[in-house]
């Protein structure tokens, strides 16, 4: 239970949140795309960014002068249907019907 409340608390925060919903399909997201569908500055969202890769999150890889930033491959079968718990938690719609 420590993981997972670990995990709810580092995802509590919105733009976290956010990145790691973007960052869910799998595909490797530039910082830059990053900030700019999220409408945040560099300092932000790399701080952002730290924070859900030191819980296990995400996966980075250095690219010239940016980062990539990708869901963590190694996620356990747990943790994925915890996120997926929460991104439909999390849905507009599922916030309305609340």
């Amino acid at each position: 239970m420590d993981q997972a409340l670990r995990i709810l608390s580092v995802l509590s925060e919105p733009t976290r949140f956010e990145a790691m919903r973007l960052l869910w399909d799998g595909r490797e997201h530039c910082v830059c795309e990053l900030m700019e569908v999220l409408a945040k500055g560099q300092s932000t969202m790399s701080r952002h960014m730290a924070a859900l890769k030191k819980a296990g999150l995400v996966v980075d890889r250095r690219d010239a002068q940016w980062v990539r930033y990708a869901r963590n491959p190694r996620l356990s079968k747990a943790v994925v249907a915890l996120i997926e718990a929460a991104f439909d938690l999390g849905s507009p719609s599922k916030r309305k019907a609340a």
